[in-house]
């Protein structure tokens, strides 16, 4: 089993809202992702999608979205980003209504084989760009569904298990310092961070980071010429 994972897709099937108003990164881009893709995955591998999959903002239609990656190979887990809006009708009907395949993960877990894959949404953290005293109080509530995260990882984890966990805002800021989200990361052993959010031609930040023994990959589909990262742990 290969593990591979890409982030915001921002797929805009059932949504007027092109994305190539954004830059030539854009342009065709989800038929860049498509075709990397089948060059690579197998049915018994995962892909991790990191947040900002759908611009939908009902469910039914943010589902929609979701089976256009149907024909494609491996299993696919996802995490909300923050303009999945179309996920915010509660964890038990998103899980009810995805299509045969999708795994979604919120503030819990999930293990194939010897890999467990756990995740919240994440927050800004201290440092960054005009971070306020509301950001504050949404980056202390995502800490503690962080817990619960791995809370549940717990429950499953045995010897020689890997654990990856599936987020969408960046777990530090530009200085990579470090945050209630990194302390919680090196104190439950994760072995590698896959997050999204960032975009544009001049995000400063390298596409793996190397940070207390934890690999962070930032796998937004622009910063990574939307073709799928292969996960080595």
């Amino acid at each position: 089993m290969r593990i591979f994972a890409i982030s915001d897709l921002h797929l805009a099937i059932s949504t007027d809202k092109p994305m190539d108003i954004f830059g030539g990164n854009w342009v065709d881009y989800v038929d860049k992702i498509r075709e990397d893709w089948k060059t690579k995955v197998s049915d018994d591998d995962l892909v991790l999608l990191g947040g900002d999959l759908s611009w939908a903002m009902r469910l039914d239609d943010g589902i929609s979205d979701l089976k256009t990656l149907c024909d494609l190979k491996g299993k696919k887990v996802i995490i909300k980003g923050n303009h999945d809006y179309w996920w915010g009708h509660g964890i038990g009907r998103v899980r009810e209504n995805l299509p045969e395949g999708f795994f979604a993960l919120q503030n819990d877990s999930i293990k194939f084989g010897n890999v467990i894959i756990c995740g919240s949404r994440l927050w800004s953290v201290p440092g960054s760009p005009d971070f306020s005293e509301q950001d504050e109080k949404l980056y202390l509530r995502e800490i503690e569904r962080l817990k619960l995260s791995f809370a549940t990882v717990n429950k499953t984890r045995e010897s020689g298990d890997k654990l990856i966990a599936l987020v969408h805002f960046p777990p530090f800021n530009v200085r990579r310092d470090s945050s209630g989200f990194t302390d919680l990361f090196e104190q439950n052993k994760v072995d590698a961070v896959i997050y999204g959010h960032l975009h544009g031609k001049n995000v400063r930040a390298d596409k793996l980071v190397v940070k207390n023994g934890i690999k962070y990959y930032l796998t937004s589909c622009d910063q990574v010429d939307n073709k799928l990262t292969e996960i080595v742990l």
